[in-house]
């Protein structure tokens, strides 16, 4: 580093409190989503809204954690703190709950795609700030966003943005697209401290029968997309004996980070981005973030890149698979909503969805349990109780523990027969039936 980039970043590094205090009243903050989220600044911020009750300021993200949940998202600080979310969590769920006892709104939601993020904040909502956790500066003077290029890069290239970065030496420097300058910061915060972690979720003998259907439609070759959870653990556990598979994910988790380091990935057969595997943001546990530390062999691209359709489907052979909460008979499928709340949101399975389906041989795969709440429920059911997440036209392949429908190329009446046939044994009587009240079958 030469004595320039020193003085220059030591004038813009200072403590948290500091650097929070350059929010202005009625700004609109991006902040990183899941382990990219700067803990010291978020715990800055809310300590300056509980001293300054008049204080306004949006908070704009995805997937938050307990780190955002005990500081900016405190209940108590709601209406000075405002959550703005494309994606909720637990968080969320919870701050639902609480409102309920008080007939207050849900937490606000902007409906998106994943891959639309980035315009959606930097043009549609005009977010001003950025707070984001990042590795240390390298020699060339810039600091990787690590594990979260996602959304953050978008709006760290955003001009005029004010950019406030915690600067923690266990986020990881990723190769790719995730580099912010010097030059672009505004301030500095030094804060060493774990990174979120997700453990992996307990499979079920369910989940394993469903890993080993989905894996069974996995060609040697193929490149793959898997979303979060005990199921795509579980399909990453039935690939083990392929071969020359390839990524291009959203998500870079600790199973198919496993499929790299066992050599069942290696992206020979990737047309774009070969010999690399790609994701947009990871999260797991610390032997998944230390093995994506300069790894050359892993990189990461902003979500309007990995999510984009277009350049998800240059990629021959891809399979997405991605979770689903309800399918009706038509195949429509409902991915965000339980209990009549928010309970998620799109994401990007949409964006997959689609990609998988344009790519040359590609497979897009739903896959879900076929009961929830203790098998008091079916998953399939003849009409959805939340909006449509991904639409009946673009549903592919769905998978339960009874097996696969191929949806593709099935007029209405098969579709349903085809889902019927996959639901659990104790409700295809009553699906039937329900199919024939609303005409789909005859009979």
């Amino acid at each position: 580093m030469s004595d320039a980039t020193q003085r220059q970043q030591s004038a813009i590094t200072m403590t948290a409190d500091q650097a929070v205090a350059m929010i202005p009243d009625g700004a609109k903050v991006a902040m990183s989503l899941g382990a990219g989220a700067p803990p010291a600044l978020l715990d800055a911020l809310a300590a300056r809204a509980r001293a300054e009750p008049t204080i306004r300021i949006g908070i704009y993200y995805m997937l938050s954690t307990a780190v955002a949940g005990r500081s900016v998202l405190d209940a108590a600080l709601n209406d000075r703190l405002i959550p703005m979310s494309y994606f909720h969590s637990g968080v969320e769920r919870a701050l639902d709950k609480a409102r309920a006892a008080t007939d207050a709104p849900w937490v606000d939601l902007l409906p998106s795609h994943f891959s639309q993020v980035p315009r959606s904040l930097v043009e549609h909502v005009g977010v001003d700030t950025l707070i984001a956790t990042v590795a240390p500066m390298d020699s060339d003077g810039c600091f990787s966003l690590g594990t979260n290029t996602d959304y953050a890069l978008a709006v760290a290239r955003k001009p005029g943005a004010r950019i406030i970065l915690e600067v923690n030496r266990q986020m990881p420097h990723v190769r790719g697209d995730s580099l912010i300058p010097l030059s672009a910061v505004t301030a500095l915060v030094e804060n060493d401290a774990p990174l979120i972690e997700l453990p992996a979720a307990p499979r079920s003998e369910t989940d394993d029968r469903i890993g080993a259907l989905i894996a069974e439609l996995v060609d040697d070759g193929a490149c793959l997309q898997m979303g979060i959870g005990a199921l795509p653990d579980a399909v990453c556990a039935g690939l083990v004996h392929h071969r020359n598979l390839g990524i291009h994910t959203e998500m870079m988790t600790n199973g198919l980070a496993r499929l790299i380091m066992a050599g069942v990935v290696d992206n020979s057969r990737k047309q774009i981005h070969p010999g690399v595997s790609v994701f947009t943001f990871a999260m797991g546990d610390r032997a998944l973030y230390d093995f994506i530390t300069d790894n050359p062999a892993v990189e990461t691209y902003p979500v309007d890149h990995v999510n984009n359709p277009d350049i998800i489907a240059r990629n021959d052979n891809v399979v997405s698979v991605n979770a689903t909460t309800q399918i009706d008979l038509n195949g429509a499928c409902n991915s965000e909503f339980v209990g009549g709340r928010q309970f998620s949101a799109t994401g990007g399975q949409v964006d997959f969805v689609r990609g998988a389906y344009m790519s040359r041989g590609g497979k897009s795969i739903i896959a879900c349990h076929s009961t929830a709440a203790g098998g008091k429920v079916s998953r399939i059911v003849a009409s959805l109780t939340g909006p449509v997440t991904t639409l009946r036209n673009e549903t592919h392949i769905v998978v339960t523990e009874f097996g696969r429908a191929d949806l593709k190329g099935k007029t209405l009446a098969q579709r349903a027969e085809a889902l019927i046939a996959i639901a659990h044994p104790d409700f295809r009587e009553d699906l039937a039936r329900e199919a024939h009240a609303l005409r789909l079958l005859r009979g």
